[in-house]
């Protein structure tokens, strides 16, 4: 049987084990299988990585909206907001934005 898509990344990140794309792959699989925890410590890491992977704030947001933790949400989607504009990435601020106050409301 050839590998699942979970073990060809554990694999690459066995060579890369910093790197934040990798990191992030195995943290939406996780999210994917239902293993909301396992998702979002793994997004932490990615963000321990690389401060500045956007992402990874917008699907930490998403996983604590979906598990009811709003205020963890929005604390997160603040700082990937911030992180976002400073980056200049303007998508990223507006739907991390508007989830955020979705959930203020």
């Amino acid at each position: 049987m050839p590998p699942t898509r979970r073990e060809k990344l554990q694999a690459l990140l066995a060579d890369s084990p910093n790197d934040p794309f990798l990191i992030y792959g195995l943290a939406m699989d996780d999210w994917g299988q239902g293993r909301a925890e396992e998702a979002l410590n793994g997004l932490r890491q990615v963000l321990q990585v690389d401060r500045d992977y956007v992402a990874s704030y917008l699907q930490q947001g998403q996983i604590l909206a979906s598990l009811q933790r709003k205020d963890e949400a929005v604390a997160v989607l603040t700082t990937g907001i911030a992180v976002a504009n400073r980056i200049g990435d303007a998508h990223a601020a507006s739907e991390m934005g508007g989830l955020a106050e979705s959930l203020r409301g």
